[in-house]
């Protein structure tokens, strides 16, 4: 009976958000409702998180909290008889990033302990709790400073944390998330409109989640100037003061050490080979064979979250637009969190 009601005040969550933003749509200026002053707080709090990223954030949960993807999702696991506890360290780096692990281990039959990112401590608290209400009191939950007396821990870090959690958490059952990013592939003759969706793949979010994509390979005689056009819609990036201030920092770098790049006043392209690029910086090379591509692709799989491109390439792709809106079933680092939980 619990998962029943879980599922139910998960879609009614659904309903409850859909509702706030369609008000909000309907007056630009918004009502000091409950939800909206927690968005204004949010972004006081950590200027990444902009109204319009937490909407757009909020938005792609409603869509998928139906009862026919819950379902879909849900019927491929078993739910656990006996519940556990399962630390959860979640990041913070894009809004409500941690939130699928939440519903995956309440889902699966355990509870939840929350050690939240300073950078995303208002939202999740917020959707849980109402997730509970919805619920009729279903959802176990708590929220911890400090990992204790629990029997297995999902945890999201850098490169250095995971380190360090890897070594601390040796004798856990765990999963320990390291950075990933994405890549897009071009084939050369893709549309406009293709483009500007690859626009959204890079800019979504400021470009600090994994399935931003940070890295482009394109044809040998693929124009640059064909990008540029694409990322126009995007150009009032540059207005927000923290992204403004990486783009100064990393075009003075580049201007100091006399590097080639590409600049259109609110983002640079650079002929470079590097997987990962820093923020407001896109990293590209050019292939004269579809094998180099899939070379790096090979070498570089652990760094990778997803590749963008058109299908008829043959690459494992998602197609442009799409990398910001993953299914229930797309697991950060491609690791089955819910099967993980299986076996807790």
């Amino acid at each position: 009976m619990n998962i029943e009601n879980q599922v139910l005040g998960l879609i009614k969550l659904s309903e409850y958000i859909k509702e706030y933003l369609a008000k909000n749509t309907e007056d630009d200026n918004g009502t000091d409702t409950e939800f909206e002053l927690l968005l204004k707080r949010s972004e006081i709090e950590n200027p990444w998180f902009t109204i319009d990223n937490q909407k757009f954030a909020l938005n792609e949960w409603a869509n998928l909290l139906t009862q026919e993807n819950i379902n879909n999702w849900i019927r491929n696991y078993s739910v656990s008889k006996i519940s556990k506890r399962v630390g959860l360290i979640l990041a913070g780096n894009i809004p409500l990033v941690g939130f699928h692990d939440v519903i995956s281990v309440v889902l699966s039959g355990h509870i939840p302990l929350i050690k939240l990112s300073s950078k995303d401590k208002l939202m999740v608290p917020f959707l849980l709790k109402k997730w509970n209400e919805f619920s009729g009191g279903a959802v176990q939950f708590e929220f911890v400073e400090r990992l204790e007396n629990f029997d297995a821990v999902i945890a999201t870090g850098s490169n250095n944390t995971a380190r360090y959690l890897e070594y601390y958490f040796k004798n856990h059952l765990s999963i320990i998330r390291k950075n990933r990013t994405s890549a897009a592939v071009l084939k050369g003759d893709e549309t406009p409109e293709e483009l500007q969706l690859l626009a959204e793949d890079i800019f979504r979010y400021f470009g600090l989640g994994c399935r931003n994509v940070t890295r482009v390979f394109i044809p040998e005689d693929f124009v640059i100037d064909r990008l540029f056009e694409s990322f126009v819609g995007f150009q009032d990036i540059i207005n927000h003061h923290k992204y403004a201030n990486n783009y100064d920092y990393n075009r003075a770098v580049y201007l100091l050490n006399q590097d080639k790049f590409w600049d259109n006043n609110f983002v640079m392209m650079k002929e470079d080979e590097k997987l990962f690029s820093p923020l407001s910086v896109i990293n590209f090379s050019r292939y004269s064979s579809l094998e180099e591509v899939e070379n790096f692709i090979a070498e570089n799989e652990e760094n990778i979250q997803c590749i963008v491109a058109k299908e008829e390439l043959g690459l494992d792709s998602i197609p442009f637009g799409e990398a910001q809106h993953p299914s229930l079933d797309t697991y950060a680092d491609n690791v089955d969190t819910m099967k993980f939980l299986e076996v807790v």
